[in-house]
């Protein structure tokens, strides 16, 4: 079914897009057949990683599609300036959001879906988008390392030996440390945006 879905997907995706994603499918496929030296955690993540990847593109082409999300998005800025959303109330939602869906989804089809939704509202409300887009790094680095879909836990879990309930208990300090460093970045933007300034301004 993930394949019959990133298919479509790549088939309703703009040309270049189509172009970009035959070639990274036919560069893993390559790599695949002729890099034997793969460990079996590898070659299941590799899989894994590639399908979640098409059914979030295919997801995204589909709601775009049908429901005309673009016609919506335009509309969320002037909404959210009207319903009086503080910024630091958005990015909290924003940070909620983004954890919620990398226990479930890979970071490619995360940002294909909600970066188109997020952006203009975040640039409505005045947050700087490198502020915005380091915010979203670091939530897709979390959600690598939270089950059940946390692909570096296979990863780890497949070299080590360890079972996935070893792997995630050892990655909890870790991911303490991760989320006390997203609720600096959220709400000290100078961390994201000092070098930025420092080299542009």
């Amino acid at each position: 079914m993930a394949i019959r879905c990133g298919a479509q997907g790549i088939r309703e995706a703009p040309a270049s897009t189509r172009r970009a994603e035959g070639n990274a499918l036919l560069a893993c496929v390559l790599r695949y057949v002729f890099n034997s030296g793969f460990t079996w955690a590898l070659e299941l993540t590799t899989i894994f990683f590639a399908a979640m990847i098409f059914v979030g593109i295919s997801y995204r082409v589909r709601i775009g599609a049908h429901i005309g999300v673009d016609a919506l998005v335009s509309r969320l800025p002037p909404v959210a300036r009207g319903a009086g959303i503080a910024p630091w109330m958005f990015l909290l939602v924003v940070n909620f959001i983004l954890l919620m869906a990398g226990n479930f989804m890979e970071p490619t089809g995360i940002i294909l879906i909600l970066a188109p939704i997020f952006f203009p509202i975040a640039t409505e409300l005045g947050i700087d988008p490198i502020h915005l887009g380091i915010i979203m790094v670091v939530n897709m680095e979390i959600g690598m390392i939270t089950p059940p879909v946390g692909l570096n836990l296979f990863v780890t879990s497949g070299i080590t030996g360890m079972n996935l309930v070893q792997v995630t208990k050892a990655a909890l300090p870790w991911l303490s440390v991760l989320l006390i460093f997203l609720v600096l970045v959220t709400y000290i933007p100078q961390i994201s945006l000092f070098l930025p300034n420092l080299l542009f301004n």
